[in-house]
This record gives C-alpha cells, structure tokens and sequence, in this order.
C-alpha cells in the first residue's frame, strides 16, 4: 500500500483487529521510508451476481425489489420485519455464495419461495400463486396439499 504522506511503494503492517463484528480487519501500518504511520480498514468487496429474466434480458440484483415482493406475500400476516430482513440476508448470502456473475431470475424466485414457506404458509401460497401462474383451484390445491405433506412428513 502507497504512503499517504511521502507515496512511498513500501509499508508494513504493525496492528491488525476485527472490528465491524468481524466484517472487517482494522490495520495500523507505518511507511519504511518517511516512518509516519496510519490505519486503513479491510472488507471483502461482495458483488451481487446479475440477473437473467426470462426473455434473457439481464439487471442488477435489487434487493429493493425483493423485498417489496415478499413484503406483499406478507401483507397483514403475522411476520416482523426483523424476520423478513433474516430471509433476505439468507437469500443475498445463497446468491453471492453460488459464485456466479449472473444467476437467473427463477432461482431467486426458487429461493424467495423456499423462505417464504419457513416463514409463513399464506405467504408462500400467495407468491407461489403469482410467480408460478396458477391457472385453476387445482394448482392452488396442490401447493397446499405439498405444504400438508411436508408438515406431516416434517
């Protein structure tokens, strides 16, 4: 790392702390040449991967956007927002976890929908109503009868 006093090439690290909960690494380092010292902070950079819709085009992942669809999965069901946030953080941690640049948009749909039924059954139903375009009762029907199953075989 350069020195911010002299611009030397040449530093060393005397200190190093987690801090930020461990997100991040506080270093003090001084210069070899001019001697003076000072502290820099160290994160990982984690970039979202971009997503692929269905007709192909492709868009920032926006976390926004996911959280306005699963908030209207859960309007007036008994979820806190603390909740919400928890599966959100899980979902961004599976996509940045998956290594990927960009991801298609069903499996962010896949992965809302898998949180959504952890947290409320209503909610799953209703996204799962939308995202996967039921058509009849009986597709209703059969995303309740596989939330039965489950709750029987769990």
């Amino acid at each position: 790392m350069h020195c911010p006093f002299c611009n030397a090439n040449d530093t060393k690290v005397i200190d190093s702390r987690l801090v930020a909960d461990g997100n991040q690494v506080r270093r003090r380092r001084e210069c070899i040449t001019c001697e003076e010292r000072f502290t820099t902070f160290e994160s990982a950079e984690l970039l979202m991967p971009r997503l692929i819709k269905q007709k192909g085009a492709r868009e920032p992942f926006n976390e926004d956007k996911l959280r306005s669809g699963m908030l209207k999965a859960l309007e007036k069901r008994p979820v806190g927002l603390e909740q919400v946030d928890e599966a959100i953080s899980h979902i961004c941690h599976k996509l940045r976890a998956s290594g990927e640049r960009e991801v298609p948009s069903k499996i962010v749909g896949e992965l809302v929908m898998e949180e959504l039924r952890k947290l409320d059954e209503v909610a799953y139903v209703r996204f799962a109503s939308v995202y996967r375009s039921f058509k009849d009762l009986n597709e209703f029907r059969e995303a309740i009868d596989s939330i039965e199953q489950d709750s029987k075989s769990g």
